[in-house]
């Protein structure tokens, strides 16, 4: 049996999932991790864009409370950016830790200070990384100073790959992300209805013509099959009309945790990747994708290798182009023993290979070895 370990982890925040996949995923890990038995605290700011925008929504003060409502078993523990000294502001609090991890949304100047005090007070130093800027903005984190960390935890083989060529850092583990199957589960009580659902967020136009080809067009294809809804904030107003001409309804900003119950009422969800996981992040699922098959509900990818093979032939369909998608999501929607037989094995899948425990142990044993 591992033996206890006292963990911090410096997140951007878990409160708030606005635009903020990653609250998703480490919810489910530190929850996993303390009922392993480790101790484990989550240091966050008070405030910040995710959580400021989060509390401009109409469901945002609900989705702050469904979060302390549903983990209250996550310690979180604020602090001020505008702390004078911040290295005496953290020194107390990480007395005794084991392993401090820093994700990676956080800022250069706070990696500067969590490596001056491990000095004096003796933790191991890990930079968990779930994005792609290693690739596409790699001098952005070089000021973090990623050579004097302990190592990295990297959400993918690909991503590991990048820090070992690009950085010349070899002590990288791959973590990938994770179902929370706490939360993340069927509700067989709910009755499904004609309708395809995709969350997700428009962001910058990186994906705004795959988008447009694998969820546009089919839904103006299948609007006498089925009703499509897009949720997900960052929404320009031409992709809004885009929504609008396709036949489309936008639902706006979702409290990740009202998901389960959405992907319970739809026939089918669509993953469409961004460019950056088709290209040098290839065989990087995201977070959706293992949420969506863990809650039970048919999907249909857009083009992506499994590179990793992290899923069972018949756990997803793929589709290549909007043909493709159109007549994947047909099936789904008139062929309930296809549909039902392709959910099932999707959450076999999960449940066998892809859950925050998983993750947990899988983490822990990385720390062991770090700490050896």
């Amino acid at each position: 049996m591992p033996r206890k370990l006292r963990l911090a982890y410096f997140a951007h925040t878990l409160r708030s999932d606005w635009n903020n996949g990653n609250a998703h995923f480490l919810r489910g890990l530190m929850r996993s991790l303390g009922r392993m038995g480790h101790d484990v605290v989550v240091l966050e700011p008070e405030s910040d864009w995710s959580i400021d925008n989060l509390r401009s929504e109409r469901d945002g003060e609900r989705s702050l409370q469904q979060f302390s409502e549903t983990y209250p078993d996550i310690r979180v523990s604020t602090y001020r950016h505008d702390c004078p000294e911040p290295e005496r502001c953290f020194r107390e609090r990480l007395r005794g830790t084991d392993v401090v991890i820093l994700h990676e949304w956080n800022s250069p100047e706070l990696a500067q200070t969590l490596l001056a005090i491990r000095q004096q007070l003796g933790y191991k130093l890990l930079f968990h990384d779930t994005h792609h800027r290693a690739s596409s903005s790699p001098e952005q984190l070089h000021r973090f100073g990623l050579n004097r960390f302990d190592g990295i935890l990297a959400f993918g083989d690909a991503l590991c790959e990048i820090y070992r060529d690009r950085f010349g850092i070899d002590r990288v583990w791959t973590l990938h992300e994770a179902a929370d199957t706490s939360v993340f589960k069927p509700h067989p009580e709910v009755q499904r209805q004609d309708e395809v659902v995709w969350v997700g967020n428009w962001g910058d136009d990186e994906r705004a013509a795959e988008i447009g080809e694998f969820l546009l067009t089919p839904a103006a294809a299948l609007q006498k099959l089925a009703k499509t809804t897009i949720y997900g904030v960052r929404y320009s107003e031409g992709a809004l009309q885009a929504l609008s001409a396709a036949g489309v309804t936008y639902g706006g900003y979702l409290p990740n945790l009202d998901a389960p119950l959405l992907y319970a009422r739809a026939k089918a969800t669509v993953h469409v990747p961004r460019q950056q996981y088709t290209g040098a992040m290839k065989g990087i699922p995201t977070i959706r994708v293992f949420e969506a098959l863990a809650c039970g509900v048919p999907l249909v990818s857009a083009p992506w290798e499994d590179a990793e093979e992290m899923f069972r032939a018949g756990d997803l369909r793929w589709a290549t182009n909007a043909a493709e998608m159109t007549s994947a999501l047909r099936t789904l929607l008139t062929d309930k023993a296809a549909a039902e037989d392709q959910a099932l094995r999707g959450l076999e899948t999960i449940l066998a290979r892809h859950t925050c425990m998983h993750r947990a142990k899988e983490l822990t044993e990385i720390c062991e070895e770090v700490m050896a």
